[in-house]
């Protein structure tokens, strides 16, 4: 559950603060007329996500045993992509997120009302698809329960009454700080969900060394007992963890936190001393 709360709140605050930052533009320039037009490309946007979630289940229920696995590993290889990519975009971008949404905005308003549309649907959309393919990545890897589901909708609840309070001014955060905080943990929890993805592979007979074990501490971790749960939802961790899947797991956590922890380069450049510092609605 735990998470993906995580995952729920850092996609879904992604997503509403583009929102926000879309409808605090025409508000503040006067152009409420182009609101409806913003919401049904937010609408267009969900819809396919939720489509594609639903897609992905269905299609998986109707494969054998083994197209399952190699359809769940090779998804949350997919998954695990996406989430590096946008925890490192994110942590690049934050500060000129605003500026760039609302100059794509205003150019979308003078090309024409379905730009408008098409240019919401796809600024919400990719945070969407990104949400879905790594929800359905994660609740797989937690098994049959319903726990994901209400982890991942407790976190999307925070992220909308979070983005409504910095829209309506009644809170301020640094987005900065943010997303590196949760950046730094979504990055052991992709870790999870990658061993994850390489054991699914392994029953799928595409990968071997299915019965090849790193370490098995089944009596000391229980899987049923409410540490294990604790460390298998929120890290996706095994008691009985073969050989490939802890390499894999060493080498993600190694790379990726190292580049992640490197300090940024600051451009030489001279920027405005407008730059946000806290919310960038």
């Amino acid at each position: 559950m735990l998470g993906n709360a995580l995952i729920g709140l850092r996609e879904g605050l992604e997503a509403s603060l583009v929102v926000s930052i879309l409808v605090a533009f025409l508000v503040r320039t006067n152009r409420r007329s182009e609101l409806p037009r913003v919401w049904l490309g937010v609408a267009i946007a969900v819809l396919v996500s939720i489509g594609v979630t639903l897609g992905l289940t269905l299609t998986q229920q109707a494969l054998t045993f083994e197209a399952q696995e190699a359809l769940g590993g090779s998804l949350s290889i997919v998954a695990v992509g996406f989430v590096t990519w946008m925890i490192f975009w994110m942590r690049r971008n934050a500060r000129t997120l605003s500026k760039d949404l609302r100059g794509r905005l205003d150019d979308a308003i003078r090309i024409g009302p379905v730009a408008v549309v098409v240019m919401s649907a796809l600024a919400v959309g990719r945070e969407g698809l990104e949400t879905a393919v790594f929800f359905f990545a994660a609740a797989q890897a937690a098994g049959e329960t319903t726990r994901p589901l209400i982890g991942f909708l407790l976190g999307i609840a925070t992220s909308i009454a979070l983005a409504y309070l910095l829209y309506r001014g009644a809170v301020k955060i640094d987005l900065g700080k943010f997303f590196t905080v949760t950046g730094f943990f979504l990055i052991f929890v992709a870790a999870g969900i990658l061993a994850y993805g390489v054991h699914d592979l392994q029953e799928a007979g595409i990968l071997p060394g299915l019965t090849t074990l790193a370490f098995d501490v089944s009596a000391a971790v229980p899987p049923d007992s409410w540490y294990g749960t604790l460390l298998k939802g929120v890290f996706n961790f095994s008691p009985r963890t073969t050989v490939l899947e802890a390499v894999v797991w060493i080498a993600y956590v190694t790379v990726v936190l190292t580049l992640f922890l490197r300090p940024q380069r600051r451009s030489v450049a001279k920027a405005p001393a407008t730059a946000p510092t806290t919310s960038t609605v």
